[in-house]
Order: structure tokens, then sequence, then C-alpha cells
């Protein structure tokens, strides 16, 4: 919790930095460009989850070729889409390149970051998330302090970044005799490498989630006046805290729900949901307080709507607890209710509700509960195998507890 507080602070002072350092037109190119490097590393936490569930299964293998792959393809991108980008966007040339640096340098971590997730070596997965954060922003804000300019501070923040993976890499290496070292499994076989469909799963999953938590917030800038839809942005950062507020618990979890502890996973579930039923009560009883928080004095008469934006978040936030659960059980299609929920978002704000505030509000709040009861359906069937080393070749923990859950993940 604290290593993620840091790396949102630092995320937030570049933009607070740059509003006083950069010009208007500078400002809006740096800002599109952190937008799109946000965009372009969605593949570094699919890799990110693939390899820890990989990890907590099979110990430290081969994940080198679908790392290489997967940064390969991600700033690749950005670099192909550069005519496109410059054209659409209006941002300089050379940013594309600036920002698929970046880009390959957070993709590249993210596969060190797994594997200290997967080991449940959590204070060094603290300080690799807070490493990852300064080398991802400290270039960037150095480079603002020191009057760098826009392609300057871009620069910095590149080669800042492009440390990172190295860095990362020998935190991994160091050995941690008292930090999750009975926790490795053994494996009686050569376990099998890191296969592109297990990070196509993790990828398509952590896409899916975003889509699905921010599909509303997209239709509101398309459906709703500019007043009203600038109004619905504010409340949706209300949801996206009461959806990111209590991840922390997915992320320790996740290791032994690969394994197939079913007792993690209803204490996973629990503690998710006691804590969104908080935030819903709290907005429930500051709701104006909500609103004056997260956009001023003028949205504070839609305090009474706060409610209902918490509960859109801490459902999902739920729902974010059972897609971990599916991708570590090995189901083959994880994603798929929640791409079923966005279409359907999309067809009833579109064409069946009211293109009004509250209309689109309770679209996202059906649409919420229904990714919830179809993720809470699907995770209650058999999973298959995941794609590229099933669990049958998977062994259990060294010297570890036995989990209270049989080696078979629950169905």
């Amino acid at each position: 919790m604290v290593a993620g507080t840091a790396g949102n602070a630092l995320a937030y002072l570049v933009p607070v930095l740059a509003a006083r350092r950069l010009d208007a037109a500078e400002l809006g190119v740096l800002a599109t460009a952190l937008g799109l490097v946000a965009i372009a590393s969605v593949p570094g936490l699919g890799l990110q989850l693939a390899v820890a569930v990989h990890h907590a299964r099979h110990g430290r293998t081969r994940a080198r070729r679908a790392t290489l792959t997967t940064a390969a393809l991600s700033g690749g991108v950005l670099v192909a889409a550069t005519p496109l980008l410059a054209t659409v966007l209006r941002i300089p040339a050379e940013v594309p390149a600036l920002l698929a640096v970046t880009t390959v340098a957070v993709v590249l971590s993210s596969r060190w970051l797994g594997e200290l997730q997967g080991g449940q070596r959590f204070l060094r997965l603290a300080l690799g998330m807070a490493l990852l954060a300064a080398g991802r922003y400290g270039g960037v804000i150095l480079g603002l302090l020191l009057g760098a300019g826009l392609t300057g501070s871009l620069l910095a923040g590149a080669l800042l970044a492009a440390l990172t993976p190295l860095a990362l890499a020998r935190l991994t290496a160091a050995p941690a005799p008292h930090e999750g070292a009975a926790t490795e499994p053994t494996a009686a076989a050569p376990a099998p490498a890191l296969s592109a469909a297990q990070v196509v799963t993790g990828c398509g999953a952590t896409l899916a989630m975003l889509v699905v938590s921010y599909a509303d917030l997209l239709l509101a800038r398309q459906l709703l006046p500019p007043a009203e839809s600038g109004a619905y942005a504010v409340g949706t950062v209300l949801a996206k805290g009461a959806l990111w507020a209590p991840q922390v618990v997915t992320v320790l979890a996740l290791p032994r729900l690969a394994r197939g502890d079913r007792r993690s996973r209803t204490v996973a579930l629990a503690l998710t949901g006691a804590c969104g039923l908080v935030l819903v009560l709290a907005s429930a009883l500051g709701g104006g307080l909500a609103f004056r928080l997260a956009g001023g004095e003028d949205y504070v008469r839609l305090g009474a709507h706060a409610p209902v934006f918490a509960a859109i978040g801490a459902l999902y936030a739920v729902v974010f607890v059972l897609l971990n659960a599916q991708v570590a059980a090995g189901a083959r299609w994880p994603a798929a209710p929640l791409w079923t929920a966005a279409v359907g978002l999309v067809v009833v704000a579109g064409a069946i509700a009211p293109h009004t505030f509250t209309g689109l509000l309770w679209s996202a709040l059906g649409t919420a509960v229904a990714a919830l009861v179809a993720m809470a359906v699907t995770s209650r069937r058999p999973a298959s195998c995941a794609a590229g080393g099933g669990r049958s070749s998977r062994s259990g923990p060294a010297a570890a507890p036995p989990p209270p859950a049989p080696a078979t993940p629950p169905g």
C-alpha cells in the first residue's frame, strides 16, 4: 500500500510540475504522452499477472522469450504508429520514440515484479514497485525541475526508465532467506516455459478490466453535454477509488490462488467486499464532502450520487478478485464476461437508457452488477488447464505448510 501510494504520488507530481514549467501547448502534449504510455504499458500488467501465476506454480522458470516479445510488441506499436500519432494527436515526431523506450522499460520491469509477486517476496515487491515508479516518472520530474522543456524531460524520463529493468533484475536475483524463501515450489521435472498463450490471457484479463470499468467515463464524454460529462468524470474519481483501494488484497492472494488455495479466495473476497461496503457507507454519509474533495465546491450538489459511484467501484473490485482467481485457476476465457458486460453497457447506454447523468449512472451500476453475477457463475465452473503448462506438472510448495485446499483449484 505504501509503495502504491508513493507511485501514485509521483505520477500526480508530473502534471502538477508541468502546469508550472510548460506552456499550455506543451502541457497538452505531455498529458497525451503520459496517456499513451499508460495504454501501451497495459501488456506489462498482463505479463506481470502471467509471470506471477506461473512462478507460484513452478518457481522461477523460463520467461525471457515471452518478456522480450511482449516488450518489443508494446514499444514497436508506438514506433510504427508515429506518423499517425504525430498527425492525429499533433505531437512532435520524436515523442513516440521516447515513449517507446519508456514503455519497453516498463514492460520488461513487469516480468521481475511478477517474479517477486509469485514468489511471495512482498517486501522486495514493494521496493520494486517504488523503483519502477521512480524510473518511470523520476526522469521527467527532474527534467521539468531543471527546465529541460518537453522533449528534454521526456528524454530524461526515457533514459532513467531504461535503467529500471536492470535494477529490478538485481533486486529479484538477490537472496531473500527471511522473505518467502520457503514458499518457492520445487519441481520434480523441468518446469515449462512461460507461453505466449498465458501472457495473452493475462493481457486480455487486464485490458477487459480496464475497459469495462472505464467505459462509462468514455460514454459520458460521447453522450452527455460538456457540463454533465465533467460532473460525471468527477464522480468516477470516487468509483476508481473504491475499485483500486483494496487491490493490495489481490496482490497478496494471487500466489496462493495459483496453488488452488480455496480459503485465500474466500478471504480475499470477504476483505474486498468489506472494504467496498465501508466506502459505500462513508459515501452515503459524506457524499457532499466526497464530491468537494474530488472536484471542488461546484460539485457538492451531486453528493446524493456518491454512494452509487462508490458501489460501482466496489462491485468491480470484487469482480477483479474473481477475475484474478479465474486466471490463476487456468480458465480458458476468464475475461469473456467482462467483454460481454462492456458491450452490453454500450448498447444499453447508447440505445435504451436516457442520455442523462442519472441514466448513464444507473446503466453503469447495472452493468457492474451483471458483471459480478456473470463472473460468480463462471467461477463456479471447473477451470480447464492453463494454456501452456497445465496444472498436472505443478508441484506443491517446498517446506511451506500445505494450503488448506486441494491441489486442484476449485471449480
